[in-house]
């Protein structure tokens, strides 16, 4: 579980540090920490970061990966 905090850090994101934990990733791209933990797994998901043993988001690659999955219509 998440506490507040977090997501008010990650919409502070860009006035802070640009390295974000899966929480706040996830909250960032509208995912659930599960979802991007599988992708991150899959190899689907945004790049990350290891620091130590923490994972580490950086906003630009979110943003990167985000824009990518850019649609102009549905397929079938």
């Amino acid at each position: 579980m998440t506490s507040d905090d977090e997501f008010v850090r990650a919409a502070l994101a860009r006035k802070g540090t640009p390295f974000l934990c899966t929480a706040q990733a996830a909250y960032y791209v509208g995912l659930s920490h599960r979802t991007l933990e599988k992708f991150r797994i899959s190899g689907r998901g945004p790049a990350y970061r290891k620091h130590g043993r923490y994972v580490r988001y950086h906003i630009t690659d979110l943003d990167a990966w985000s824009a990518c999955h850019t649609h102009t219509k549905t397929q079938r």
